[in-house]
C-alpha cells in the first residue's frame, strides 16, 4: 500500500508540475516565477519573506524580482515600519497577467482532476491541508 500511495503522490506531483510548466511557458516564465505572481496576488512581502516562502536564498529571489521588474510585473518599495526593508508588489500588468495565468492553472489542473469523484476531491483537499500544516510556509 505505501509504495502505491507514494507512487500515486509522485505521479500526481509530476502531472501538476507539468501543467504549471506548460502554463508558465506560455508567458516565457519559469514555474518559480509563476509562484511569485501567485504569492504576490494577495500580499506585499519583504524580499526576505518572499525568499522564505519560496525556500530560496535571497540572491536568487533578487534575480527573480529583477527579471519580473524589467517586464513591468512587479515593483519594489519600502516597508512602512522600516525604510530599510525592501518589499515587492504586483503592478497592474503583473496583477492582470497573474489573473490570466491563475485561470489557465485552474483549467490545467482541473483537467487532471476531471475524472475524480467528489469524494476523491474532498480527500485530496484534506491531504493537502494536512501537508500544509506540517510543511512550513
Amino acid at each position: 500500500m505505501a509504495d502505491s500511495l507514494i507512487d500515486a503522490a509522485a505521479v500526481f506531483t509530476f502531472a501538476v508540475h507539468e501543467a504549471l510548466t506548460g502554463v508558465a511557458s506560455t508567458q516565457q516564465l519559469s514555474v518559480t516565477q509563476l509562484r511569485v505572481l501567485g504569492i504576490l496576488r494577495d500580499r506585499i512581502p519583504s524580499m526576505a519573506e518572499l525568499a522564505d516562502h519560496l525556500r530560496l536564498d535571497r540572491s536568487s529571489v533578487s534575480g527573480l524580482i529583477d527579471r519580473a521588474e524589467k517586464r513591468g510585473l512587479v515593483v519594489r518599495g519600502t516597508a512602512e515600519h522600516d525604510a530599510r526593508v525592501v518589499t515587492v508588489r504586483l503592478t497592474d500588468s503583473g496583477r492582470a497577467l497573474g489573473a490570466e495565468l491563475e485561470a489557465a492553472v485552474d483549467r490545467g489542473v482541473g483537467e487532471l482532476l476531471a475524472a475524480a469523484t467528489v469524494e476523491d476531491r474532498e480527500a485530496l483537499v484534506r491531504i493537502v491541508q494536512a501537508i500544509g500544516r506540517v510543511g512550513g510556509p
